[in-house]
């Protein structure tokens, strides 16, 4: 049985893609699921999320620097992997240095080497999680490529919802030109907000339209900002808190089976 890989993806900053990826991903542990979450963000957000001050083992620029090298004695994506001090779940990371290394990988075409370095990978974990930068380019790209599964985070925002749209087209046109098996797994409704009419509209209107909209909302609280902070995920930092019940709960309502 092959890993399910999930990439989170919105172009927009500031929707929650880090720690929507990184709760998920944690909650899938908990639960006795091998994860492995590969952060091609840059900025590292989702990498910090879990290592906290802790300098990785390696990490995703190694991984990729690796595609370039083309190399008989070079290293397998094994070797590019950290362990997390949450059991279960395994980390590649990121690096600066990934901002560097596009130009490189985008002019040698190596659009499809993810999707490789993954295969490699999948049958050592259960699910692969993959934090993606807020922009469409050569990493977005790539995930979607590699992924099975695509969740789009939503922040009740009118502006949000134009750009939706666009989002979907984007990956419909990842899965007609390069990869088949790629299907929008649902749209996260995040910082939602149940007593206020904007996000309640807006999301009835996502669903009349037939968008797969997750049942499971997700609310906003400082405790998530807190658990960043701490460099512990809520299942592990509040396991009894109302927002790790809405991960768990959005968790139960993703498929189980690539």
């Amino acid at each position: 049985m092959h890993a399910i890989r999930r990439v989170v993806f919105n172009q927009k900053g500031g929707v929650g893609k880090t720690t929507i990826t990184v709760n998920l991903a944690a909650v899938a542990a908990r639960q006795g699921r091998r994860v492995l979450l590969l952060d091609l963000d840059p900025q590292g957000n989702s990498s910090h999320y879990l290592l906290g001050d802790q300098p990785p083992a390696a990490n995703a620029a190694g991984l990729f620097n690796e595609m370039l090298a083309i190399s008989l004695y070079g290293q397998p994506p094994q070797a590019f992997i950290t362990e997390t001090k949450f059991a279960g779940l395994h980390l590649i990371a990121s690096h600066p240095e990934l901002a560097e290394l596009m130009v490189k990988l985008e002019s040698r075409y190596k659009m499809f080497k993810l999707r490789e370095a993954l295969d490699t990978l999948a049958a050592d974990y259960d699910e692969i999680w993959i934090d993606t930068p807020p922009a469409l380019n050569f990493y977005t790209r790539s995930a979607l490529i590699a992924a099975n599964r695509c969740l789009i985070p939503f922040d009740c925002d009118a502006f949000s919802r134009q750009a939706l749209y666009g989002l979907i087209d984007n990956v419909a046109e990842i899965r007609a030109d390069h990869n088949p098996a790629l299907q929008v797994e649902g749209i996260v409704v995040n910082q939602f907000q149940p007593r206020a009419s904007l996000p309640v509209r807006l999301v009835a209107e996502l669903k009349a339209d037939g968008l797969p909209v997750f049942d499971a909302a997700l609310s906003s609280s400082v405790r998530i900002r807190e658990s960043h902070e701490a460099a512990s995920p809520l299942p592990w930092f509040d396991p009894r808190h109302k927002l790790t019940q809405e991960f768990e709960a959005l968790y139960g309502q993703l498929g189980r089976h690539a």
